[in-house]
């Protein structure tokens, strides 16, 4: 099949969004079409034609992600869809091959995307390289450990003064966990849009106020059950909180909202202080999901973007049969301050592909975890040691904005 593979003209965007949404076995609303459109970049819309219907697209977002120590520029994919009329065609490899060839001339060190399916984008050399966890517990088990005060107090805010006083709290807070995203203010809105792909969500957004202000805000709604019964559920979208105490306060606040049965989050991190404040923590019934996946684009410049925990050096053979460029060794040197990484002849420390690089690179999987599954080789010993004493971060990655 002849499947012309574009960027998609302004006058063809609504025909785009119908066929990544059937490609998701949806159907599109007017205002899913305006919501899009608020941060859609038009010339990162690409898409594959059959003659001249759409049959299925990759769109990119221009990031800047919180890595360890720093910042990187990264390329925010999603929206990756074929119609089912034109699956196992091979569009689907065709889209990633133009959109990570138009990463590269874009000068992006990174890309990264949340997978619907995880067995589609090794393919393309990424790496898990991120983990949430979703919460379910029952009101009656949410009582704290001994020693909680609580302090400040809580407001509920309307949504305009509500999106003003949240960002710069989340600006603040961003910069410390590795795998968050830089949101300007359309994005911060369409992150809380009020709907979303044919689901209205009204929000409540409650605030936490501190001696020194804004400390803590918690975005969530409420699911009702069945009229007189209360069996309500409050499901939360989001918090943070720049503190320990903010942080309690504001889930203690969740915790005691009348009327609720039960209170679930579906994108937390996996190391939420969370589960030494409960004094009953097996009853938030963790689950674990797949999160972030991350695929260096440029090698080098990703690795001198981040910052490394102890001082020390490696030398890594990497294997990238999609990106061949990315192919070689490289001798990366860093620490706190800062760090190089150059191609080398020497011979490495350790080989893997690209995607272990991508899963390792914010931290959060260590170089012996992915050796244990038999995808990293050592090649001198001692060389995994060195490279986790480099790598491992904390805190754990995490992206509360699943895009």
């Amino acid at each position: 099949m002849d499947v012309e593979i574009r960027t998609i003209a302004p006058q063809e965007f609504e025909a785009y969004i119908d066929a990544l949404n059937a490609g998701f076995g949806g159907h599109t609303r007017p205002e899913d079409i305006e919501r899009e459109r608020m941060v859609a970049e038009i010339d990162r819309c690409i898409a594959a034609l059959d003659g001249s219907e759409i049959v299925g697209g990759a769109s990119a977002a221009s990031f800047t992600m919180t890595v360890p120590g720093g910042s990187i520029r990264a390329a925010g994919v999603t929206g990756v869809a074929v119609k089912p009329t034109h699956r196992r065609q091979g569009i689907n490899s065709a889209l990633m091959r133009r959109q990570l060839d138009d990463v590269r001339a874009n000068g992006e060190p990174l890309a990264i995307l949340y997978a619907s399916e995880g067995g589609i984008y090794g393919r393309f050399g990424y790496g898990l390289g991120s983990f949430h966890c979703s919460m379910d517990v029952g009101r009656e088990h949410t009582a704290f450990v001994r020693g909680y005060r609580s302090s400040g107090r809580t407001r509920l805010l309307d949504r305009e003064d509500a999106l003003a006083a949240m960002r710069p709290l989340y600006d603040r807070v961003r910069a410390d966990r590795p795998g968050w995203i830089e949101l300007d203010p359309t994005w911060f809105a369409y992150r809380f849009a009020e709907t979303h792909w044919g689901e209205d969500r009204k929000w409540f957004y409650a605030v936490h106020e501190g001696a020194d202000g804004l400390d803590a805000y918690a975005v969530y709604r409420i699911e009702h059950g069945k009229s007189g019964d209360h069996r309500n559920g409050l499901a939360v979208e989001e918090v943070q909180a720049s503190s320990a105490q903010a942080h309690a306060d504001m889930w203690r606040y969740l915790f005691d909202v009348d009327l609720i049965e039960r209170i679930t989050a579906w994108n937390r991190p996996i190391d939420d202080p969370l589960l030494h404040v409960l004094q009953e923590p097996d009853r938030l019934r963790l689950r674990i999901k797949d999160a972030l996946w991350v695929r260096p684009v440029d090698v080098p410049k990703s690795l001198e973007a981040r910052r490394y925990t102890t001082e020390g050096r490696t030398t890594i053979e990497v294997r990238d049969l999609f990106c061949p460029w990315n192919e070689g060794r490289y001798l990366v040197e860093g620490g706190p301050d800062g760090a190089s990484c150059a191609t080398t002849d020497a011979e490495p420390d350790l080989v893997m592909s690209v995607n272990e690089l991508g899963a390792a690179y914010l931290g959060g999987v260590s170089f012996r975890q992915l050796h244990r599954a038999g995808r990293v080789q050592e090649e001198r010993p001692g060389g995994l040691a060195r490279a986790d004493a480099m790598f491992g971060w904390d805190p754990a990655p995490w992206c509360p904005f699943v895009f």
